[in-house]
């Protein structure tokens, strides 16, 4: 199992990369540049990449409304470069809040278009004349749309790979099954061990039941906080931090009934729980719907506790298929967080 870890992406950037440079020598194997309505990630991972070494860079993730399929492509290519071949291509659908309120494009189509754009970003990767027809890119543009002078066209530059890691980030039942036959990666959030085959379990046989060999293994990235420390009372603690995090999303991302995160919550059997989080979250009473997240939710999620304790959860989380742990170290000090990658590094080595 891989230890991961993502990047602040609101604020002291140069800062956090500073301090990059400890966790790459602790043994940290690849981080994550998210893009929200912040600076653009790609910026960000190409000043990783010439600060680092040896440690993979990845976006996580890169929002498909935001770039032509075309350019998602260019821009991996061109970040596998200068991290020499180092990068991970992470995409994903984002919600209507972000890509209707920041961007402005309709939030239309997330599994089609996340299909077609994976084939293209492979057509580029291998340098070969892009010719696309699909139900939601053209390339080049069919007779009679625009000025008729498009003609199909390759990629000038020789890729340092041209099988690029494709991850996304998918909750929904055909998302996931998407995933699955096609991406070699799947990133999920909230991810219960216990309960992952039986939430995701039947997308993910169905979508291998169709993926192309030659991809091997799903490999699955999951993102969780990491504390160790035998203070059970410290543990609770942390386990409260995590509270207005994950009341955000379960109540706060979205809207009744387009909620993707809220919808997991429920798979996993807290349709109440779920329903008042969200009630008071819309209603303006943040601090509320945090205390109504279950507790039993968070000791799940997460990797908090005793180090044998955590040991445990994460042989369960390997148990269930995850193989990278992108990992969320709850130090308060560059030391502490330092620490703990490297703690999370030994427990890994010896499960």
């Amino acid at each position: 199992m891989r230890i991961g870890m993502g990047i602040n992406y609101a604020g002291g950037f140069e800062e956090t990369v500073a301090e990059l440079a400890e966790h790459e020598k602790a043994g940290l194997d690849i981080v994550f540049v998210p893009e929200a309505y912040s600076f653009d990630a790609v910026s960000q991972l190409g000043f990783i990449a010439a600060r680092t070494e040896r440690v993979d860079i990845a976006s996580g993730i890169l929002q498909i409304y935001t770039r032509t399929p075309t350019l998602t492509a260019m821009t991996a290519a061109g970040l596998d470069y200068v991290s020499g071949g180092r990068f991970t291509l992470g995409i994903g659908a984002s919600g209507p809040q972000v890509i209707e309120g920041f961007h402005g494009v309709p939030y239309d189509a997330p599994l089609g278009r996340t299909r077609e754009i994976i084939d293209i970003c492979r057509q580029v990767w291998r340098r070969e004349r892009v010719e696309h027809q699909g139900r939601h890119y053209a390339i080049p543009l069919p007779e009679g749309q625009g000025t008729g002078l498009g003609k199909p066209l390759k990629l000038i530059n020789h890729p340092v790979r041209s099988e690029i890691p494709i991850l996304v980030a998918a909750l929904g039942p055909k998302n996931v099954t998407l995933v699955a036959e096609k991406a070699d990666g799947w990133q999920p959030i909230f991810f219960v061990p216990e309960k992952a085959h039986e939430v995701w379990g039947e997308s993910l046989e169905a979508g291998k039941a169709k993926r192309d060999p030659s991809l091997g293994p799903l490999q699955v990235f999951l993102q969780t906080s990491f504390f160790v420390t035998e203070d059970d009372d410290v543990a609770s603690q942390m386990l409260d931090g995590m509270r207005n995090m994950v009341a955000l999303y379960v109540g706060g991302m979205g809207a009744k009934g387009k909620n993707f995160y809220n919808d997991v919550a429920r798979r996993y059997g807290y349709d109440d729980e779920a329903e008042t989080i969200q009630d008071l979250y819309l209603s303006g009473k943040k601090d509320e719907a945090a205390k109504e997240v279950p507790e039993e939710l968070l000791r799940a999620i997460s990797l908090i506790g005793p180090r044998s304790y955590v040991a445990e959860r994460m042989a369960a989380f390997a148990e269930a298929g995850v193989t990278t742990l992108n990992i969320t170290p709850l130090g308060g000090t560059t030391a502490e967080r330092v620490a703990l990658v490297g703690q999370a590094k030994e427990i890994a080595a010896d499960l």
